[in-house]
């Protein structure tokens, strides 16, 4: 094949999106002619909701109501107003959103990292946006979040024309802390926890529970739904834009005592300047 042929097969070949690997949206997937690859997203169902009032998953099965404690999350409704979700969301769309993962978009306020190599460095970190002051000062009214210094921001936008989700993951350990911090806004969808093994007596078999999310509403994942349950966001559960962001503390490992303390007090100074640009 003529070389010039080829780089153009290429291009055309190149989705244009930001899916790596095994992750896909609707727009790869038009352009590599795979709508018929069924998405394990829309094969999801609930086996259990989470109660927020009662800290608990329930479900009914024939007229038999199951629960167990659901550990780890914490919902504030009504956390941002609606004037200030105009504002925020304003205020994100005046900033360039870049292509992510599974058709998403995103904006990167933090260190840059290496996670398999385990670096960090401050690079053009420049901290969090100044827009975010208020919410990070309101944040700490919650007894859980009273300590809460975030040293990243990440903002994402999600689309149900682009198929947009996130893969079930646990979030990294060595770097962020115990408390992740997402405000939900623009519209409702279900946060799914899941378990694949371990939980009672069931060896195999996998485990969801749905934490409904409501608009201009905070969530906390902490302890066990911060270390052990898995967290995502299925495709079928975005039914109209939704713009959200997450807020992530420092490891111990580069808190005060910790071995990397001096790099750690370095980043939060950065974040907590509130001058920060997206990276």
């Amino acid at each position: 094949m003529h070389k010039y042929s080829l780089m153009a097969t290429t291009e055309r070949q190149r989705p244009s999106c930001g899916c790596k690997g095994i992750r896909t949206c609707l727009r790869c997937e038009g352009e590599q002619s795979q709508r018929h690859i069924l998405q394990k997203n829309e094969l999801i169902h609930y086996d259990f909701t989470y109660d927020p009032a009662l800290k608990s998953a329930v479900r009914e099965e024939s007229g038999v109501r199951q629960s167990f404690g659901f550990h780890g999350v914490f919902l504030w409704e009504d956390f941002v107003s609606e004037d200030e979700e105009k504002e925020l969301v304003a205020s994100m769309d005046e900033d360039v959103w870049r292509e992510s993962q599974s058709g998403r978009r995103k904006q990167d306020f933090g260190p840059k990292v290496n996670f398999k190599k385990q670096r960090v460095r401050v690079g053009d970190f420049t901290g969090l946006p100044a827009i975010s002051s208020n919410l990070v000062e309101r944040m700490t009214k919650a007894p859980l979040l009273a300590s809460f210094k975030p040293v990243e921001q990440c903002n994402l936008d999600y689309d149900p024309l682009r198929g947009s989700s996130i893969d079930p993951h646990l979030d990294d350990s060595w770097l962020w802390g115990e408390h992740l911090v997402t405000v939900n806004l623009l519209s409702n969808t279900v946060l799914t926890m899941s378990l694949d093994r371990g939980w009672k007596d069931l060896e195999q078999g996998v485990v969801r529970v749905a934490v409904h999310l409501p608009r201009r509403s905070l969530v906390v994942l902490y302890g066990e739904a911060r270390h052990r349950w898995k967290h995502g966001i299925h495709r079928k559960d975005i039914h109209s834009r939704r713009v959200c962001s997450t807020f992530r503390e420092l490891s111990a490992e580069f808190l005060q005592g910790g071995e990397q303390e001096k790099l750690g007090s370095e980043l939060l100074d950065i974040a907590l300047s509130f001058k920060g640009v997206s990276l």
